[in-house]
């Protein structure tokens, strides 16, 4: 509740919002996930993938810092934050609010965040602590339908993603993740994201697709964005609406994938 309390005074004071994750597939999914989510709903809003080579994993100095220089008063870090204590002290002393999403075993102490959700924290009463950080990033923007009295059938587009990043992040296909993995399954057969689309053509992958697919053909073209170039440079595609501009994307990303196999 604390979360979507946060995220709705934002929308409501119009303040600018910077969705925050990793450069990996989980990662990349889920800021893509929060942010077309938030798209629809909110007009000031930007997202943020660290440099791995210069940046590293997780909550970061320098996104925190690019957050506070365009003026951002609240930061949802997906797939990362949660031992991330220091950054957030930090974070709080520019004037920003931080929500954790993420799916990682906690360190000793929980950040002190304006809320935190993940299920392997102690004292989570969440039924189910296997969840990807796409996941955990889904729950959210359920949990933010539910109080906003959006219908569940608004969101299911976004399932395409939840389910590639559970088969890319090797999560356990149990419990809620077979199920969720099942509609996205059916959601990236039957009406994939633009991006996902060019994908599964440049990649020649037949249909039905299978979570090997997902394994094997479009987590690697995603992760290698990450890897060789930037890891924007996937959110970029995931949430594209020009059609051109997707294919231009998946191009560069396709080259970078070869280039990784070659190294």
């Amino acid at each position: 509740n604390r979360a979507v309390d946060r995220i709705s005074t934002a929308i409501a004071r119009n303040e600018k919002i910077l969705v925050y994750g990793d450069y990996d597939v989980d990662g990349t999914t889920s800021v893509a996930l929060m942010y077309a989510f938030l798209r629809e709903r909110h007009t000031s809003l930007d997202y943020y993938i660290p440099d791995r080579y210069h940046e590293g994993y997780g909550l970061s100095l320098k996104g925190i810092d690019y957050a506070a220089e365009t003026d951002c008063r609240l930061i949802v870090a997906l797939d990362c934050g949660i031992k991330a204590v220091e950054k957030v002290k930090y974070a709080r002393s520019k004037g920003i609010d931080i929500i954790i999403c993420d799916h990682h075993l906690p360190g000793d102490e929980i950040p002190d965040a304006t809320a935190v959700l993940d299920p392997k924290q102690p004292g989570c009463n969440y039924p189910y602590k296997e969840l990807s950080g796409c996941g955990v990033g889904f729950k959210l923007i359920q949990a933010y339908c539910q109080l906003q009295k959006i219908p569940f059938e608004k969101i299911i587009q976004y399932l395409d993603l939840v389910a590639v990043s559970i088969g890319s992040d090797i999560v356990p296909m149990t419990g809620e993740n077979r199920i969720l993995a099942y509609f996205g399954l059916k959601q990236l057969n039957e009406a994939p994201r633009l991006g996902f689309q060019k994908i599964i053509e440049k990649a020649k992958i037949r249909m039905p697709l299978v979570v090997e697919d997902i394994v094997f053909r479009i987590g690697p073209r995603i992760n290698a964005a990450g890897r060789m170039e930037s890891g924007s440079k996937a959110v970029e595609l995931l949430v594209s609406q020009d059609s051109d501009l997707a294919v231009a994307i998946c191009d560069d990303i396709d080259h970078s994938n070869d280039d990784r196999r070659k190294k």
